[in-house]
């Protein structure tokens, strides 16, 4: 089976748009791996199809992520007579399955659309005329700046899925941390005495210019609780969208979910394609949209997890709306040992979306001492601002005296006077 690597360029031309189907697909494809998959073919040969698929996976991608999306793309484009009517399906609108039938393995539109750039996207028939379009899917300006401030526990199908998409616009910092090692600095500083001696050795030993160094920076790491219970999972969704973005963004990010179980979820968020990965944690997690035990669960983080994914100089941001029935005297310790266990505690409270919030309910008034700032996170406006938060690092003046100091609950006001929850 060597001989049609001695034929006129059929089998490279196919391996060279195998793998720019790869690239338009989303992943880092270069040409220094084109010509090592090439030279390995001609050493190898092509006794059976899972050796072409073994030198290729072993010369194309790096990473364990990429896997998946390259095992979809070799199936379907070495596959023989199928592949083409497999390739044009992942182009057509999908349609629901049958209730007790097994659904199909989750595939990736994007190597349809790699494979067929030029094929007009589906169309799907226009509505009735009394059922007006509520978004725009070209997203015009006004458009796109409604849309940021819509909350995302009343966004449509189709708003839910553009905001994802502008989600992966929003620019990301992170704050600078200083590390012990040394980089090479263009101005005046600390001397870099072997970088000085290094350079007198190539000028005749003569001292031209003194070498200056600097230290490393590198963004601080950051760990993620959510919270996955009944009332937060639609916020909750979104913010794993918002942290897979910060781990893509080059951020060290550990994440975790809660409900009635502490899940670590860190691995599933690496996968490449933000959309997979939420579904892959949908999936994994048992608890999703369940009860809440905040306090048990944050006990266990203290004890099993902080020591091992939780640096002195972590940010942590916290994502409840802290409506928790657990003892507030619990409560208070674990979030008051957590507190102690990193740099600071960024609070990401979605009830701050209603104007008159106070902190009523026990829970929230176990928990707020113990956060550094309590901040929205139900629209895509107030999710740029906790970007901003993250770039800014650590201000003393943070948002949570201006709760600290409410009085408390009267009773004569009734209870539908807090916006708290039960106290």
């Amino acid at each position: 089976m060597h001989a049609p690597l001695t034929s006129p360029g059929r089998l490279a031309a196919n391996v060279v748009h195998f793998a720019r189907v790869l690239r338009t697909a989303g992943l880092p494809v270069g040409t220094d791996r084109i010509e090592l998959a090439l030279q390995a073919l001609r050493v190898t040969g092509l006794e059976s199809r899972t050796d072409l698929h073994d030198v290729l996976v072993a010369c194309l991608i790096d990473r364990i992520e990429h896997r998946l999306l390259f095992d979809q793309a070799f199936e379907l484009f070495w596959r023989n007579p199928e592949v083409m009517a497999r390739l044009h399906a992942l182009l057509l609108p999908q349609v629901r399955v049958k209730e007790g039938a097994r659904p199909p393995p989750p595939q990736n539109r994007r190597l349809g659309v790699a494979l067929f750039p030029h094929m007009p996207a589906p169309t799907t028939p226009p509505p009735p005329e009394r059922v007006p379009l509520e978004l725009d899917a070209r997203l015009t300006w006004s458009d796109r700046e409604q849309l940021r401030k819509v909350d995302f526990e009343t966004m449509s199908t189709d708003e839910w899925a553009a905001a994802r998409k502008l989600l992966a616009e929003l620019p990301l910092a992170f704050e600078p941390m200083r590390t012990r090692r040394m980089r090479a600095a263009p101005h005046a500083g600390r001397p870099d005495w072997r970088a000085t001696l290094r350079a007198m050795a190539r000028q005749g030993g003569q001292l031209w210019s003194v070498r200056w160094q600097a230290p490393r920076m590198r963004p601080a790491p950051l760990v993620v609780l959510a919270d996955i219970s009944g009332s937060m999972s639609r916020y909750s969704r979104m913010l794993l969208h918002f942290a897979h973005a910060l781990g893509r963004a080059g951020a060290h990010v550990e994440s975790f979910t809660f409900g009635t179980r502490l899940s670590r979820i860190s691995r599933l968020l690496r996968h490449a394609d933000p959309d997979l990965a939420v579904q892959q944690v949908v999936r994994a997690v048992d608890d999703w949209s369940g009860g809440t035990r905040l306090a048990a669960c944050l006990r266990e983080f203290n004890r099993r997890w902080a020591r091992r994914v939780l640096p002195a100089h972590a940010t942590v941001l916290l994502i409840t709306d802290g409506l928790a029935h657990d003892d507030a005297d619990a409560l208070a310790e674990q979030m008051q040992q957590l507190r102690r266990s990193c740099q600071r505690v960024l609070w990401l409270n979605p009830l701050l979306r209603f104007e008159h919030f106070e902190p009523r309910a026990a829970g929230v008034r176990a928990m707020l001492p113990h956060v550094d700032r309590m901040v929205a996170a139900h629209t895509l406006d107030s999710l740029a601002d906790l970007a901003q938060t993250l770039a800014a690092g650590l201000n003393p003046t943070h948002s949570r005296a201006r709760y600290a100091t409410q009085p408390a609950p009267d009773p004569a006001r009734g209870p539908g006077a807090s916006l708290g929850g039960p106290a």
